[in-house]
């Protein structure tokens, strides 16, 4: 079960880092150099899917009926998303960031 986990994650990886990879560079295609911020939120707001899967799952699977059991999941699940879109983003900008270090980087200027 742990491996298959583990390969999830990679898959989450890459696939951030690819996504957000892929617009930067249409971004900077488009002479647009603003990318630090947009190639961080790109791949962060997975986590708004996350969130909406989380409250999908709230009003579809569990039977959660108190006021105080309710804040507690998502008070959870708020601090989840938050951490999740932090990791997430900083991959994204990560990637983007080597990226643009090597195409820029193999430019010879003379």
């Amino acid at each position: 079960m742990f491996g298959f986990l583990m390969l999830v994650f990679v898959i989450l990886i890459i696939t951030c880092s690819e996504a957000t990879i892929l617009l930067a560079y249409f971004h900077l295609c488009a002479e647009d150099y603003h990318w630090w911020w947009r190639s961080f939120l790109t791949s962060g707001f997975t986590a708004v899917y996350l969130f909406i899967y989380c409250i999908h799952y709230f009003t579809s699977k569990l039977t959660i009926s108190g006021t105080i059991s309710t804040i507690l999941y998502f008070s959870y699940t708020g601090i989840f998303v938050f951490l999740f879109f932090l990791m997430t983003g900083t991959v994204g900008f990560f990637a983007s960031y080597f990226f643009v270090q090597k195409i820029y980087g193999s430019i010879k200027v003379d």
